[in-house]
């Protein structure tokens, strides 16, 4: 029960990190990129990752036409 406790309060405390905006763009979790992809296809276009971009930074990727 201990364990169960302590691994789901780590689990809260690494989900409430992961969520934060840093000041140079959002974080690139699975959930913004979904969307970024499907705002990005519904222009005709597809997402990538600018040359010399960081993964882990939303604003480094950017939509191209096809």
């Amino acid at each position: 029960m201990r364990t169960l406790a302590i691994t789901a309060l780590a689990a809260l405390l690494l989900g409430a990190c992961a969520g934060e905006a840093g000041p140079a763009g959002d974080v690139a979790n699975y959930d913004s990129l979904r969307q970024a992809t499907a705002e990005c296809t519904a222009k005709g276009g597809h997402l990538v990752l600018q040359k010399n971009g960081d993964p882990e930074y939303l604003g480094d990727y950017g939509c191209e036409r096809k």
